[in-house]
């Protein structure tokens, strides 16, 4: 807390000159911010050019006592440091409060260093039984006449700091005030009936700044519309609501109630994170509106990312894995059981209004699938899904069977795995890598030319790449029967197939070029024989 000193106003000599005021209807005055005191220091003080100077030393209450007599006063009638009685009504005609701006020249050598004061009266002119004085850190001085039982009422801080056997006590002094004009504005509010009706007009940041000086005075019924206020605006932005949840919890240590407030952002109720996580993947796996779907599951993978780089998340990952890859089994269920029906030889047959549902909610499982994968791969937890994804067989073998229109969004899942596997983003086991490829390459390969030009998504050199690295990954005699597997499809289809030449390179350089052998510990040196005709 700022350092206080008890003392008695003194007489000096003043410059007084009036100013602008802010009156409320509950008659006390909002002070000005610190340019407004600096742009009022200026006019009354013409600053000379000059080398700046150290800052001025603290203000303290000897130097204030500096008796007038031994200072060169001009022939002029003393006028008090604080406003007079015949001088209390000059700047505003409701009664009151008024203001004016000090000026006091001291003995010091450089012009920059003086005061800058201002004296405020709060409650009827004339009335006033004390004086607080505060000293702010940006040198300004303000001089509140207010009324002591106002004060002692609403205030613990100040009923410690004037006790009734002290009642001949006229000035409170409080040094290194970090928010003089806040100060003011709160001793204000100790004379204002309707605090709600004050404070409604304000902005949070300030309602904040209050509420710190607020708990700095003990002033509990500032404290408590401050935190009713706080409860129901609108807090805007993150970095707003942290500010507030902040300042809210320090007095929450401090033994004061904010649990109105602080019911926006915590609950006591027990609702384990599975179920919730679980009840919005299932709202969203089982929309049917494309714009609302597409546009939760993009909002819904962002904030599960943003949750993912928290440390204090790891705990429930677990938790959250499982209810996805529920969701996952049912969709791959669901999905299966289209494609059985859609492989029916009498659906070719139906009207297209009984076959179009079926091929919307095949596109719609397989984008469910994808959008959980996206997830999974995010949250390192994939491998899993691979596995189930490679078991798929009954699934890949109805793939033929249906036009390419309605099966090629279960490509677009192969892809994805793909290239999760040539980035490193999945580590399957060697078995599922091989079992991914033997299930699903084919399909596609057969849905290529559809994927590079009936879908944007599709990036056919990140695939090709994916794939390529994918196939290298496993040993040396499974390359081989893949790649030449794929080479007379490649011969056949051209760019209608993956281009997987830089794949091919390389297990051919592993092959011919630079083999290695277990037994010699060392790559092997090439055939004599392919060298001479390489040399040719």
């Amino acid at each position: 807390m700022a350092e206080i000193r008890l003392t008695k106003v003194e007489q000096g000599q003043t410059k007084i000159r009036n100013v602008p005021i802010a009156v409320t209807p509950e008659g006390f005055w909002c002070c000005p911010s610190p340019v407004v005191f600096q742009k009022t220091t200026k006019a009354q003080n013409p600053l000379n050019k000059t080398k700046p100077s150290s800052p001025p030393p603290k203000t303290t209450v000897q130097k204030k006592r500096t008796p007038l007599n031994e200072r060169k006063a001009p022939p002029t009638p003393l006028r008090s440091a604080v406003v007079s009685d015949d001088q209390r009504n000059c700047g505003s005609d409701t009664p009151g409060v008024s203001a004016s701006i000090v000026s006091e020249r001291t003995p010091r050598p450089k012009i920059e260093s003086l005061p800058r004061k201002v004296a405020i009266e709060f409650g009827e002119p004339g009335t006033s039984d004390m004086k607080v004085v505060l000293l702010g850190k940006q040198g300004f001085c303000v001089k509140l006449s207010v009324h002591k039982n106002v004060l002692v009422e609403n205030s613990s801080f100040f009923a410690d700091k004037l006790p009734e056997e002290e009642s001949n006590l006229s000035c409170l002094e409080i040094d290194d005030c970090e928010d003089v004009e806040i100060y003011v504005e709160t001793v204000g509010l100790m004379y204002c009936k309707e605090m709600k009706q004050r404070l409604i007009k304000q902005s949070v940041s300030r309602v904040l700044r209050i509420l710190k000086v607020a708990e700095l005075l003990s002033f509990n019924i500032c404290i408590r519309s401050c935190l009713e206020y706080l409860e129901a605006v609108p807090w805007i932005g993150d970095e707003e609501e942290e500010k507030v949840v902040s300042s809210v919890i320090r007095l929450q240590n401090e033994g004061i109630g904010v649990t109105p407030v602080l019911k926006r952002v915590s609950s006591n109720v027990a609702n384990p994170p599975k179920d919730t996580i679980s009840h919005i993947m299932e709202l969203v796996l089982k929309s049917n509106e494309e714009k609302g779907r597409r546009e939760m599951k993009s909002v819904v993978l962002k904030l599960l990312r943003e949750n993912n780089s928290l440390p204090s998340y790891t705990d429930s990952s677990d938790i959250c894995n499982d209810t996805i890859y529920r969701s996952c089994r049912s969709c791959l269920n669901s999905l299966l059981s289209l494609f059985k029906q859609a492989a029916e030889p009498e659906f070719s047959d139906k009207p297209l209004d009984n076959k179009e549902p079926v091929v919307k909610q095949i596109a719609l499982e397989a984008d469910n699938l994808s959008w959980l994968l996206e997830i999974l791969a995010d949250r390192q937890a994939a491998d899993e899904f691979a596995l189930m994804w490679s078991s798929q067989q009954e699934l890949a073998a109805l793939h033929s069977k249906l036009p390419i229109v309605s099966r090629y969004h279960v490509s677009c899942i192969t892809s994805r795995l793909f290239v999760g596997i040539g980035r490193g983003e999945l580590l399957p086991s060697k078995d599922t890598r091989h079992l991914l490829l033997q299930t699903w390459l084919q399909p596609l390969i057969n849905d290529y030319s559809w994927l590079q030009h009936g879908c944007r998504s599709f990036d056919r050199k990140v695939v090709e790449e994916g794939i390529g690295r994918t196939i290298l990954t496993l040993p040396l005699e499974n390359q081989r029967s893949i790649l030449l597997a794929w080479l007379g499809t490649f011969l056949k289809a051209g760019d209608n197939c993956p281009n997987l030449q830089r794949a091919f390179e390389v297990w051919w350089r592993r092959t011919f070029i630079r083999p290695y052998t277990e037994t010699q510990g060392s790559p092997q040196q090439p055939d004599s024989s392919m060298t001479s005709r390489q040399e040719t």
